[in-house]
């Protein structure tokens, strides 16, 4: 259809660039007033009818209300016909964006797409007529064809000089957008319908799609499988009207709304504090202004510490993320014998000075509570800081590096697998000496600068010391590398740091939902009674957390075969002599004071594990104490550790709100069910849901203003990935065991690794899931809570 003016005349009106950008004109209100009368005065004899002005004034629109178009619901409910250009100047608009709209959705409909062309303003700045043009209107710049050294295919040529456009202006007598000019020759092929989605400007992302996208991204869901899951949604992958290219550019203009990697982080924490104001979080930076360390903790980290802070494991690992800086993890064990995470670190090195800054973070998060023991890979630079930051803390090395640095030093397995016994093995220290000179002179090894310094640390990891110090079954830092291996099945090694916090949080909900699994097994049901003390038996089973139970039942099945040799009566102390059965020449005394009802063995295993060796059991099946007494129970292993806390979740919640998000989900998934029969019930539902809710959370968020206590930060440096031992790492050429550097057969199947991990009660794995400036973001710390 030809407009209301020739191509030739339109042609010679409009001299514009060949670019994508806007282009504006400044003209006076007296200029605007002389341009009109001259539109007006050239073109008035060529009006054809269907013209766009009224026949009486041709400064006079006509206004009908059933072409008003006030909001995107009236351009979605237009009907573009076949001969729908011959009616499309009876339309005006509120707004010159809604005008936009209408001529982009017209496009879509027709096999083109619209792109904005010149403006025209007053003298106010304010735009008063307004160009669209079809997408392929204009030429190529002539330098684009002339470009040397191209490195890449150049793009399809598109632009054809396509004559189609739509010209809107804005009339003060009525206050509304009308269409001025309208032209719809084309000069080139127009897309079938069902192509008209692939380009550019049609490839748009709604909201709904948008916030549905960014949701599975944060629960891990790739970009290729939520693009899937979209594409059924849909129907079809055809029928999504974008393409997984345009999600990832989406992706990218979120995170580039704060500038700085590293700056995100920090904006992310603070928005992460606004939901659990309990939350620490600390960033170091050096001289530069480049994040060095970076330390959190949130509310529920801090309360398990407080339970189960009594002893902590960690270590660093690398490759977690695009700048491989080392990532540390503060964990211990709860009361189900998980791995619990007490706080994180992003660190730039493994230095001395780092470590002491990370441990220092680690006592302000939780308020001076210091642990009374620390199990680490025995690092030099950790060992440094634990001297210096918690010098009364018992610190144990980790058993399983000790084996594999025996191997290395040594290189005999022989010796590796005697050590190992010697390590482990629960002996007297007297006995502990005579067999570790045994040792060393079988091999001829006493002048080894590895073996000297191994007999001057003993008191760190060989079991005769540590004997009766509490480490809640942890001998290996196994817990700490099954730890990374679980974070890593959450983070990458191409994430940024925003991402990477993220999702380490997600890991961690996961294994806090882990644990809530484990309190409902604890509570559902009563374990089925194996031993023949059953009164015993059944008091622990409902005393003690479900897998600590299954730890103790073995001590009360073997206290059956153990006897009373002799009873030893004191005033103040009744001693008993214990062996087992047939072995009077291994014996135990089992020291118990009555009035108090403190019993103490000298196995010493109650002080190490917490729970009641078979030989105090054995004493309390003989007084026939029918009930485990306060003195043998240690809260962390027990059901209601939690309990004694006022908020154990961290958190207080309304039970009206909660039983109003009940009802609100039981009538979506019935809204659900009806409108995903229909692909345009569906549409319609989803858009009103997404209205609501981005109406609802800018309500409760108000302004959303970045805090002004997050400071521009510099993204770190980018490390150079290192293995365990701190040297770069090497690629190996066949697959070795790293316990006995054997072939053949890996960790996970070492029979001497395996040997380790005999001890039930110190089972390593996962739980039961298989001159620098600090620049400060913490959270207010009540000293009271």
């Amino acid at each position: 259809m030809s407009g209301i003016f020739t191509d030739t005349e339109m042609n010679e009106q409009y001299q514009e660039d060949d670019d994508f950008n806007q282009q504006e004109e400044l003209v006076t209100d007296q200029d605007m007033m002389d341009e009109q009368n001259e539109f007006e005065q050239d073109f008035r004899d060529i009006i054809t009818e269907g013209a766009f002005f009224s026949e009486s004034d041709t400064s006079d629109y006509i206004v009908e209300a059933a072409y008003a178009v006030d909001s995107v619901q009236d351009i979605t409910s237009v009907k573009f016909s076949e001969n729908f250009a011959e009616k499309i100047g009876k339309y005006h608009f509120s707004t010159l964006q809604l005008a936009f709209d209408f001529y982009m959705k017209y496009s879509k409909s027709k096999g083109f797409s619209a792109r904005k062309s010149k403006t025209f303003k007053n003298s106010s700045g304010d735009i008063y007529r307004q160009l669209f043009v079809c997408h392929r209107q204009g030429f190529r710049m002539e330098k684009y064809y002339t470009m040397e050294k191209r490195k890449k295919e150049p793009r399809l040529e598109t632009r054809t000089g396509c004559e189609a456009r739509m010209d809107v202006k804005f009339v003060p007598e009525s206050g509304r957008w009308h269409i001025f000019y309208f032209s719809d020759e084309h000069n080139h092929d127009l897309l079938d319908t069902q192509f008209s989605a692939m380009l550019p400007a049609h490839r748009k992302m709604s909201e709904a799609d948008i916030m549905q996208m960014m949701n599975m991204l944060k629960s891990g869901i790739s970009t290729s499988q939520i693009f899937s899951l979209l594409a059924s949604q849909a129907g079809g992958y055809e029928f999504v009207g974008y393409g997984p290219r345009d999600m990832y550019n989406k992706i990218a203009r979120e995170r580039r709304q704060i500038p700085g990697d590293a700056t995100r982080v920090l904006k992310k924490l603070e928005d992460m504090r606004l939901k659990d104001p309990q939350l620490y979080f600390k960033a170091c930076h050096d001289s530069r202004g480049l994040l060095r360390n970076l330390f959190w903790s949130d509310g529920i980290s801090q309360l398990d510490y407080r339970l189960f802070g009594d002893v902590i494991a960690f270590d660093a690992t690398y490759k977690k993320n695009k700048y491989s800086c080392p990532l540390v993890i503060f964990s211990g064990v709860n009361h189900h014998n998980q791995t619990t995470v007490f706080a994180a670190a992003l660190i730039a090195d493994e230095t001395t000075d780092t470590y002491v800054w990370l441990l220092r973070q680690l006592m302000f998060a939780m308020r001076g509570k210091t642990p009374t023991s620390i199990i680490t890979d025995g690092a030099m630079a950790i060992r440094n800081a634990v001297r210096d930051v918690f010098p009364e803390v018992r610190h144990r090395l980790c058993a399983w590096h000790l084996i594999r640095n025996a191997t290395s030093n040594v290189g005999n397995p022989s010796f590796t697998s005697k050590f190992r016994k010697i390590m482990t093995g629960d002996y007297e220290i007297p006995v502990f000496k005579r067999k570790w000179v045994q040792l060393i002179e079988e091999f001829g090894i006493e002048d080894k600068p590895w073996v000297i310094n191994m007999y001057e640390e003993k008191h760190m990891w060989a079991t005769a010391y540590l004997r009766g110090k509490f480490f809640a079954g942890f001998r290996t830092t196994s817990r700490c590398e099954g730890l990374h291996s679980v974070v890593g099945r959450y983070v990458g090694s191409r994430y940024d740091l925003t991402s990477f916090v993220e999702h380490f949080q997600r890991c961690v909900a996961h294994m806090r939902f882990n644990e809530f699994s484990a309190d409902y097994e604890s509570t559902r049901g009563v374990p089925v009674m194996q031993t023949c003390i059953e009164l015993l038996e059944r008091y622990a089973a409902e005393l003690y957390t479900h897998e600590i139970f299954l730890f103790f039942r073995p001590f009360l099945s073997r206290a059956g075969s153990m006897r009373v040799l002799n009873i030893d009566n004191n005033d103040d102390c009744i001693k008993y002599i214990v062996c087992k059965h047939g072995r009077p020449d291994f014996t135990w005394t089992v020291d118990f004071r009555q009035e108090e009802m403190i019993f103490m063995c000298t196995c010493l295993r109650m002080e190490s594990f917490g729970i009641p060796c078979e030989h105090i059991v054995k004493v309390l099946v003989d007084r026939d104490i029918r009930e485990i007494p306060q003195s043998l129970v240690l809260d962390r292993w027990t059901k209601k550790v939690k309990s004694a806390l006022n908020d154990p979740s961290g958190f207080t919640r309304d039970a009206v709100v909660i039983s109003r998000q009940s009802a609100l989900v039981e009538f979506s998934k019935q809204l659900a069910a009806v409108a995903a029969k229909v692909p345009e019930r569906y549409e319609e539902t989803r858009d009103l849901i997404m209205g609501l809710y981005s109406l609802y959370k800018a309500a409760d968020e108000g302004d959303n203003q970045p805090h002004s206590g997050v400071a521009r930060s510099i993204n770190p440096y980018v490390h150079p990935t290192t293995g365990g031992s701190g040297q770069p790492s090497k690629r190996k050429k066949r697959q070795r065991c790293s316990v006995c550097q054997m072939e053949g057969h890996k960790k996970t199947t070492c029979p001497w690794q395996k040997d380790i991990d005999n001890n039930v009660l110190e089972n390593e794995a996962i739980g039961s899931d298989d001159g620098d400036m600090c620049t400060e973001a913490t959270a207010e710390l009540d000293s009271d809570s």
